[in-house]
């Protein structure tokens, strides 16, 4: 019990004193950290280059951390971006012995105190020119200096949108000294590439690398070497938004234009349809088109739309020369001999076209049984009723015979024969004008017929054949995102 409680005094108290010791050396650091401020910065200027020999080269390293992609303006082509810019070199007038100061080796202290490279983004494209942001620098012992500064910068990114939505674009960031030229201000790589690993995913873009050249160069104003560092962002677009909402609705339209020519001619709606798909493709394109940059290259999808269009009013156009052909009556030449053979004979077998009027779900057998009876049951009606004209006049005369031999014996009266063959004469002659008329209208029916059937023939011609175009530029389209 008694050893319980000296070791539950003793502990607090030890714990006490250790507190205490580090609040003094805390303090005592505090103090050296002021003296050695003031013995830096009593005779330091933050204007001129901190070497001691002026034509020595001061080395600048310097390292890009890409944060965040905040927007790809395409139509403007600006590619705004949230950077960490970290720039180190060496002071030659802002050392200290750390021995001297309590093993201080680092302060850190406001930027705009010390001298500061003048590194700047070439291609800026931002009205805002403002300075740097001022925060703290380390500055250690051995006089190396570190400047970590956010910033949001908006360069300018030369965009091809020649595969958009499937695109890749490389956007420059150019950082360079812009008044020190090489032999006073070097600026050396940290890293072969910019630094990603706090990168927040975009929406929009994959990040692919971000590689990072030195490249120096000489301008024709001066004669000095201009050392700067490239850093190359290479972006990879998401394209699965775009392919949802622009690509998917137009290759779905699409596919309703052939299918103008399967309406029949009787709806009135063919031509109808045909002018609807090409006015909904014209609403996506115009929509394509505001988020473009006006360039020569006319990106991918806009191609497509315009494909598309072009091959609806294709379709619309031969849409009304075949309802002219549909609706050629008996004032129409009759079709020619080559049409039908390859439309009326090959073609409607190939498409499985039907005569007009003829059911597609109806037996064939039944159909031919129904054409055989039908023609057996005129063939007799036409054998009883038209004759040549010498039997008629016989069948006429014995006709007058029999007519008159009735009347007598009827009657007893023994007159003269009445002569009646002119009379069915003008009646035979009659019959055979009506029967000449309703062959006229017969020919002309059919010919009507021939040419509705030449019309349905070709509208499933071309259904296919603007259904397999449809189908070859959907799937070349979806194949530029492989």
């Amino acid at each position: 019990t008694k050893m319980r409680s000296l070791s539950s005094f003793y502990v607090p108290l030890w714990l006490l004193c250790t507190a205490v010791i580090l609040k003094a050396v805390e303090s005592a650091k505090g103090k050296y950290a002021h003296m050695l401020f003031n013995e830096l910065f009593e005779d330091y200027s933050n204007a001129l280059r901190p070497v001691e020999d002026t034509d020595k080269v001061l080395n600048v390293t310097l390292q890009i951390t890409l944060s965040q992609i905040k927007d790809m303006d395409e139509r403007n082509q600006i590619l705004s971006a949230y950077l960490w810019i970290r720039q180190s070199w060496y002071d030659a007038y802002l050392r200290w012995d750390k021995d001297k100061y309590d093993g201080l080796d680092s302060i850190r202290i406001p930027s705009n105190l010390v001298w500061r490279p003048d590194i700047v983004l070439y291609n800026k494209a931002d009205d805002d020119f403002s300075e740097p942001v001022n925060t703290n620098v380390v500055l250690r012992y051995d006089g190396k200096i570190t400047w970590d500064a956010p910033a949001i910068t908006k360069s300018s990114c030369v965009v091809d949108v020649s595969y958009f939505p499937f695109d890749s674009q490389q956007c420059n960031l150019t950082f360079g000294s812009w008044t020190y030229n090489g032999n006073q201000v070097d600026l050396i790589n940290s890293l072969d590439s910019g630094d990603l690993s706090d990168f927040i995913e975009d929406v929009e873009w994959e990040i692919h690398g971000m590689p990072a050249v030195k490249n120096v160069i000489t301008y024709g104003c001066c004669s000095e070497p201009y050392p700067d560092v490239t850093f190359t962002l290479i972006l990879k677009r998401k394209s699965s938004f775009y392919i949802f909402n622009l690509l998917l609705p137009c290759i779905l339209i699409s596919f309703l234009a052939p299918l103008g020519f399967y309406l029949p001619a009787d709806s009135g709606e063919k031509v109808s349809l045909g002018v609807t798909v090409l006015l909904a493709l014209t609403v996506f394109q115009l929509m394509v088109a505001e988020i473009m940059p006006p360039s020569e290259n006319v990106p991918l999808i806009g191609k497509y739309y315009i494909a598309t269009m072009t091959m609806i009013t294709a379709s619309t156009a031969l849409t009304i020369i075949i309802m002219n052909l549909h609706h050629c009556g008996s004032e129409a030449k009759p079709v020619p001999q080559w049409a039908k053979v390859v439309i009326l004979d090959y073609m409607s077998k190939i498409f499985f076209v039907y005569d007009v009027g003829e059911n597609c779900t109806s037996p064939k057998r039944e159909k031919e049984e129904e054409c055989r009876l039908e023609g057996d049951d005129g063939s007799q009606r036409r054998h009883k009723e038209v004759r040549s004209p010498l039997s008629t006049r016989n069948d006429d005369c014995n006709l007058k015979e029999k007519l008159n031999g009735n009347w007598n014996k009827s009657y007893g009266v023994h007159g003269e024969n009445v002569n009646c063959c002119s009379c069915y004469k003008m009646l035979i002659k009659n019959i055979e004008y009506i029967a000449n008329c309703v062959r006229d209208h017969k020919a002309n029916r059919a010919k009507g017929i021939e040419w509705k059937k030449v019309a349905k023939v070709m509208d499933r011609f071309f259904m296919w054949i603007f259904f397999i175009m449809v189908f070859f530029m959907s799937v070349l389209i979806i194949g530029k995102a492989a």
